[in-house]
């Protein structure tokens, strides 16, 4: 569980400077330039990511029982997914209604995510992991809108376009987790 851990608080620690030292980010920026700034910012992430990764599987390996979640639940979770997915794609694909309404769709996609993930497992190593995501999903998300607010943010309006492009990606990114992809990199098979 240890290195589950550390590699959250690496990846999400990395994640959260514009949470808890938005200032000081901004001054390192014009210290070492934002390309440098994003290869510290890069190579944090890739770490916390892989220890992630490797600490969930070594995790997985000691299972402790939290709660056993009703069945519904885990195919509910199928459905939090999706709307994580088109959510997710919300972020990349221009003029978009969701972009345009809420302005952090990513951030909005990981709270869908890791909602959607502990309400459907009840393994300690699934909370661990889960709850941190949630955790700073939220705070990202109002200190993000909160800094939009002040600076006046706009942003561009959907379009129709827009909003079929990311349904339409959103749909076939979870088809491929759903029925494959979280099967061969997890070991879980969702659909089961």
């Amino acid at each position: 569980m240890l290195v589950l851990v550390l590699g959250l608080i690496l990846f999400l620690g990395i994640h959260s400077v514009r949470i808890f030292a938005n200032d000081w980010r901004t001054r390192q920026i014009e210290r070492i330039g934002l390309n440098r700034w994003k290869g510290i910012h890069s190579a944090f992430a890739i770490v916390g990511l892989l220890l992630i990764i490797w600490g969930f599987g070594l995790a997985r390996q000691h299972p402790v029982l939290l709660y056993i979640p009703p069945l519904w639940l885990r195919h509910l979770n199928g459905l939090f997914v999706l709307i994580s997915f088109v959510f997710f794609a919300a972020a990349r694909v221009p003029n978009n209604h969701l972009k345009a309404k809420f302005g952090h769709p990513q951030t909005l996609a990981v709270k869908i995510w890791s909602f959607g993930h502990l309400l459907a497992t009840g393994m300690l190593h699934d909370v661990v992991l889960f709850l941190p995501f949630l955790v700073w999903s939220v705070a990202l998300y109002m200190v993000s809108r909160a800094r939009d607010r002040r600076a006046g943010a706009v942003y561009p309006p959907g379009t129709v376009k827009g909003d079929v492009m990311i349904v339409v990606i959103g749909v076939v990114i979870w088809a491929l987790f759903a029925f494959w992809l979280h099967t061969l990199l997890i070991g879980v098979n969702p659909m089961a």
